[in-house]
């Protein structure tokens, strides 16, 4: 259902909320999907009203039925430290944080991310003693009332009759709360307990002055963050603190001056002067005092509804990169919220003076970040998640709308280098969670450069990409394998070609996804692109040797079943052989699905095959079994595993099938590529519900990124990692699509995408001019593109077979 939109631009808006009175600040609303985003408004359409902003399109409960710790997110800049919200379950990993079908609010995080969680605090209004109200705190809420917008989340806790606003910088995490008429008013925080994927340990808490208090929380190690990971905060009220209770274990203490120890927690008694009650929490991974110095720095006045609009105009300002015309409503909401998906998670470590933690050695090193002329860091140090995938979302997309991003990635990921010895593949706190399997930042990397993204020292990066490729980097270990390297199957890849399946347990009986033959697609491919490197650089030994070696794909295909297959360590084929078993040697995935992961030579994959027009017809049957099913593995990244799903030869619900549809277009049947990806589209991330969203595993914004690119049509098979990297024409979505360049990096102002004669049913391309010109391939270059201009697409609901190219 489609609903008809008008903004609201309040200075002060009071509304009536579960029968009591509630101030909100300068704010905007819109009816977005199936929850109103304002309490007590009825919209209704005028001609006269301006087309809503980017920001108003976003629809932030997309998928939030199915959400893990870290997916959700409202009170957040883009890529900040704090990420705050309401925990409707805050155990373990999966299924925690924000789900939208439970009901009861368990407490606030500030920290959101992956492998790491902090601080939670619970505003309450009650007598219960101590002993009782440290463990029974929780209070149901309903979504009617309840605003959720980029940068702002409102909701009212019904146990308490208090309503709780929250914004945020990207250090502090800002709160407003409105108290019932004398009633008692109390902030809970939790210092211990499982909070997502960390258990909490050894906490520190206490008082400051009269109205602020600082400490520190400790996520204890992970199976995938070994080690312990402090997060140090400092809180500040607008009004006095009257005491400080606290617990430790099962012993309460009355009016103290601080805690510390295991299972901890304060409760702040206010005075409770004046309305609304605010409270600023800022977050350091380095110490209370930088915690602090990000307070002041970022936040040192408490206009509440300052902070918020700051927030919603710097959400704006980068979703209005990519403007949009045409489609639907619901089609423009859910690009916009892609967008903001691809846009946050990976977030920040370091402080505004640089200071980051380094816990890559047996103690926390505190590191320093270079600084520019002015003073300030010249980036930010990140966490993040896999960048497995990222080759075909956030490597394509980041450099071309916002290259700033991906060059504050690349310069995080080298530190990480000049620290440890290793770029990571997923670092947590300071170290590196070895998460997923090969080297997928490479790509990254190298995406960078040829794009002309070379503010940071290439040289540097090439010796790191070439230690992580070896025995000595992070391509010799498995998933998780921090204690040894031999999970990666490296030995076996350098000498054979290849990785057998399974690798001896005398060998390697550690660490996740040691799957041998998808092992091996994956580091020739990733091979392939640090040649590319090499050869850009003048280092024509290791071009060679690296091209080499991103051939050992042909080593797992087997002529007589058609697929990329397991092999045995002697070199024999895996006998029986079933290609749609789930994870049979193929990482998260089938051989049926793994064939295709040669996105870098299409051309050898088709010779392998018999011929391109054998590959077209085998991958064009691979989709329409997969169309039978969704395109994916069922709705959620919890299904993939089920018998019923698993059997799918394409599932656009995980990373190993994204690239598939545009294969279509390096083998020379570009319009199948505009049929399947305008299939893929329509089917998998059209949705917006909390139920629907990405039919699987976002992973901090690759599925959003992928999302983005398959709807403005330009898809990168190699990440754009060639000399002058291709971008495939896909169908768009759109009529038209507008991506503004960014001037500091690139020469043109923007580029330009218009469909003509678009609709749902003329998903294909009959005619293409650039810049009025005629053009006679289905791809672009780089090139082309940060010059500026306009692309011109004729859609036709029947394929042009004479555009080949």
């Amino acid at each position: 259902m489609l609903f008809n939109l008008k903004l609201f631009n309040v200075k002060l808006f009071s509304f009536n909320l579960n029968r009591h009175r509630f101030a909100v600040g300068k704010f905007q609303s819109l009816l977005l999907g199936p929850v109103l985003f304002s309490a007590g408004l009825c919209l209704t359409a005028t001609a006269a009203q301006p087309a809503p902003q980017p920001v108003e399109l976003v629809y932030p409960y997309l998928d939030t039925a199915n959400s893990r710790w870290f997916y959700f997110s409202s009170a957040a800049r883009p890529f900040g430290m704090v990420s705050l919200f309401p925990d409707t379950e805050q155990m373990g990993e999966w299924g925690s944080g924000y789900r939208y079908n439970s009901d009861t609010v368990q407490g606030f995080n500030h920290i959101h991310e992956w492998q790491l969680a902090g601080l939670s605090v619970m505003p309450l209004s009650s007598s219960a003693p101590l002993a009782t109200l440290k463990q029974d705190y929780a209070s149901a809420f309903s979504h009617q009332g309840e605003v959720v917008q980029p940068g702002f989340h409102q909701l009212h806790l019904q146990r308490y009759q208090l309503d709780v606003a929250l914004t945020a910088t990207s250090r502090v995490g800002f709160h407003q709360y409105r108290y019932a008429k004398d009633q008692p008013q109390q902030v809970l925080f939790q210092l211990g307990g499982l909070m997502g994927p960390s258990q909490l340990g050894h906490a520190e808490a206490w008082l400051q002055d009269d109205n602020s208090l600082a400490g520190f929380i400790t996520n204890q190690g992970t199976e995938r963050r070994t080690k312990p990971v402090r997060v140090y905060f400092h809180a500040q009220f607008n009004q006095p603190i009257a005491k400080l209770d606290a617990w430790r274990g099962d012993i309460a203490f009355s009016n103290v001056q601080g805690v510390n120890g295991d299972n901890a927690g304060v409760v702040v008694q206010l005075k409770g002067q004046g309305e609304p009650t605010l409270m600023k929490v800022a977050i350091s991974y380095v110490s209370a005092e930088n915690a602090k110095l990000n307070m002041q720095t970022e936040l040192p006045h408490w206009d509440f509804a300052r902070v918020q609009q700051e927030a919603r105009q710097e959400w704006n300002t980068l979703l209005s990169n990519i403007q949009v015309k045409g489609g639907s409503t619901q089609q423009q909401r859910r690009f916009y919220t892609d967008l903001w998906h691809a846009l946050q998670g990976r977030r920040a470590i370091s402080d505004v003076n640089g200071q980051y933690p380094d816990n890559s050695g047996q103690q926390t090193r505190i590191g320093q970040l270079p600084l520019n002329a002015q003073g300030q860091p010249r980036f930010n140090q990140h966490n993040s998640d896999s960048f497995w995938g990222a080759q075909w979302t956030i490597a394509t997309l980041w450099p071309l709308a916002y290259p700033q991003i991906a060059s504050d990635m690349g310069n995080s990921l080298l530190q990480y280098y000049q620290d440890s010895g290793f770029i990571p593949r997923g670092p947590s706190g300071g170290q590196d969670t070895l998460v997923m399997t090969g080297s997928p930042t490479t790509p990254f990397l190298v995406s960078n450069y040829q794009k002309g993204l070379r503010d940071f020292d290439v040289e540097l990066a090439y010796q790191a990409m070439k230690k992580n490729h070896s025995l000595e980097g992070v391509m010799a270990r498995a998933g998780y394998e921090h204690y040894s390297a031999t999970g990666g199957g490296m030995r076996y890849y350098l000498k054979q070609g290849y990785i057998p399946y399974p690798l001896p347990v005398a060998e390697s009986n550690y660490g996740s996804h040691r799957r041998g033959p998808g092992q091996t697609l994956e580091y020739s491919f990733q091979d392939h692109t640090l040649a590319q490197l090499a050869k850009a650089l003048g280092k024509t030994a290791d071009y060679k040797e690296f091209s080499r070696r991103s051939q050992n794909y042909h080593h797992q295909f087997d002529q007589q079943s058609g697929y990329m297959r397991p092999r045995n360590i002697d070199g024999s084929w895996q006998q029986p052989f079933d290609p749609f078993e789930y994870e049979n040697g193929f990482v998260e995935a089938n051989a049926a699905q793994g064939t295709w992961f040669v996105p870098h030579d299409i051309a050898g994959l088709a010779k392998l095959m018999g011929g391109k027009d054998k590959l077209v017809s085998k991958l064009n049957t691979a989709f329409e079994i997969a169309e039978q099913q969704g395109f994916t593995a069922g709705t959620a990244h919890a299904h993939e595993t089920h018998p019923e799903y698993r059997r799918i030869p394409i599932n656009y619900g995980n990373q190993p099938s994204m690239q598939t549809a545009f294969i279509f277009s390096a083998a020379g049947a570009p319009w199948l590529t505009q049929y399947w990806s305008r299939r893929v589209v329509d089917t998998v991330y059209s949705d917006l519900s909390p139920e629907r969203g990405y039919n699987g595993d976002e992973d901090q914004g690759l599925m959003g990124s992928l999302a983005v690119l398959l709807k403005i049509g330009l898809f990168q098979l190699t990440g754009g990692t060639e000399a002058d990297p291709i971008y495939y024409i896909g169908s768009p979505l759109f009529d038209e699509i507008s991506i503004t360049l960014d001037q500091n990096y690139y020469p043109g102002q923007k580029f330009v995408i218009k469909a003509l004669q678009n609709s749902t049913n003329r998903p294909y391309i009959q005619s293409i001019k650039l810049n009025s010109k005629p053009l006679d391939r289905s791809f672009l270059y780089h090139s082309e593109i940060i010059a500026g201009g306009e692309l011109e697409l004729t859609m036709s609901d029947k394929p042009n077979k004479n555009l080949t190219r």
